[in-house]
C-alpha cells in the first residue's frame, strides 16, 4: 500500500482576512500542507502559476471565466506525473459559469476531480445530475480510481451531497475531526469544503489546516486527507 496526501482550498483569488491579495501568503500555506496533490478554487491565472512556480509542482489550471481581464478558475497543482486534462461544463443557464476540471495522474492512474459548485440550491441539483452521469464522473474507465475535491457549497445535506455519498465514500468531518464545520476559518458555521474517493483508496488520516497563516491568507481553510491505495502511487 502506497501513500497520497490530497487537499482543497478555496484561495479567495488570494485575497486575505485583512482584504489584501497577498499570493505569497497562499504559498506559504500550501507549502505548510506538503500535499501530493491538491486543488485550489477562485484563483486567476497569473497566480496559480505563481504558486506552481514556488512550490515546484505541476499544475493545470481550468478556465471558469475571465475576470477583470485575467482567466480565473481553478488550478491543480501536484508532486505526480500529469497524464492528461480535461474540463466538464457544469454551468446552468442564468448562473455564474462553473466547471469541473479532471486531472489523470501517474503512476495509478488516478482520476483527480476538482470543482466549485453553485450558490443556489437549485443550481446544484443540475450540477450533480450533470457531475454523476456517464459523460463525467460515471464514466467507466474512470470507476475505481477517483478523487473528487472542491467547494460545493453545499452547507445542508443537499441533492449533490446525497448523490456523491451513494456513489462514493466521503473524508467525514464528524467522525475524522470530531466537528461539523469548516468556513470561514475564523468562526466556522458552514461546511463547504469535501473529499470524496472510491474505496480503492483508504482514508488514514484527515484534518483541516488552521494555522496562523491560513487563517488570514484566505477565508477558507484547507481540507487534507490522506489515503492508502494499492493503486501504484508513489511511497
Amino acid at each position: 500500500m502506497n501513500r497520497l496526501r490530497v487537499a482543497t482550498y478555496n484561495v479567495h483569488k488570494c485575497r486575505g482576512m485583512d482584504w489584501r491579495t497577498r499570493v505569497p501568503r497562499v504559498l506559504k500555506v500550501m507549502h505548510e500542507l506538503k500535499t501530493d496533490v491538491i486543488a485550489c478554487q477562485e484563483i486567476f491565472a497569473s497566480q496559480a502559476h505563481c504558486v506552481a512556480t514556488g512550490l515546484n509542482m505541476r499544475h493545470v489550471f481550468g478556465q471558469a471565466r475571465i475576470q477583470i481581464g485575467e482567466p480565473y478558475g481553478y488550478a491543480v497543482f501536484s508532486r505526480l506525473p500529469i497524464i492528461e486534462s480535461e474540463q466538464f461544463d457544469l454551468t446552468v443557464q442564468g448562473r455564474e459559469p462553473r466547471r469541473c476540471l479532471r486531472v489523470s495522474l501517474d503512476p495509478g492512474p488516478i482520476q483527480f476531480f476538482a470543482l466549485h459548485l453553485g450558490t443556489s440550491f437549485f443550481e446544484r441539483r443540475h450540477q450533480a445530475a450533470r457531475l454523476l452521469s456517464e459523460y463525467v464522473l460515471e464514466r467507466p474507465e474512470f470507476k475505481g480510481s477517483r478523487i473528487v475535491v472542491g467547494d460545493f457549497n453545499e452547507w445542508t445535506k443537499g441533492l449533490a451531497t446525497e448523490m456523491l455519498s451513494r456513489r462514493l465514500q466521503i473524508a467525514d468531518l464528524s467522525v475524522n475531526l470530531n466537528r461539523s464545520r469548516t468556513y470561514p476559518g475564523l468562526l466556522p458555521f458552514l461546511h463547504l469544503d469535501h473529499i470524496y474517493y472510491d474505496p480503492q483508496f483508504r482514508l488514514k488520516d484527515m484534518g483541516l489546516h488552521r494555522t496562523p497563516a491560513a487563517l488570514v491568507a484566505s477565508d477558507h481553510l484547507p481540507l487534507v486527507a490522506c489515503f492508502t491505495t494499492n493503486l501504484d502511487c508513489r511511497s
